[in-house]
């Protein structure tokens, strides 16, 4: 007889913990899907900025063959992500390209963070005009 009320004890503890499992998912599942966007937006950023540097150095590579300035920046623009500014410096012998822009914040319930900052520069030599043959003119001339 003794098993009875035992059995009773541990029956009404049960039903005391039933709505435990729904207020635990209703607390996770909204986190684990802001921690998601979070993690999406920062994967966003990193594909913008990894764009940004291929901007940079494919107008520097561009311009280092000896493509003409508004080309090689049209090459860099279809590259970039929208926002992105590239600028050309030149050396006696380098090409210098900078890129930099911003990515907007995430928006949404993540509104409040602000947006991130894009920067990329690429260093190129420029190369030594060549003949229709592919050798090097000589003092580099046409």
């Amino acid at each position: 007889m003794s098993s009875r009320p035992a059995h009773r004890a541990r029956h009404a503890r049960r039903g005391d913990e039933r709505g435990a499992v729904t207020a635990e998912l209703a607390v996770a599942l909204p986190t684990l899907l802001a921690v998601t966007a979070g993690l999406l937006w920062l994967l966003s950023v990193a594909v913008a900025q990894i764009r940004t540097v291929d901007a940079a150095r494919e107008t520097a590579r561009a311009l280092a063959r000896g493509d003409a300035e508004a080309d090689a920046l049209r090459v860099g623009r279809r590259v970039a992500p929208d926002g992105v500014r590239i600028t050309v410096a030149r050396s006696s012998d380098r090409v210098v390209v900078r890129a930099a822009g911003r990515i907007a914040g995430p928006g949404g319930i993540f509104a409040a963070l602000p947006g991130a900052a894009l920067a990329a520069e690429s260093v190129a030599l420029a190369e030594a005009p060549s003949d229709s043959r592919g050798g090097v003119l000589p003092g580099g001339a046409p």
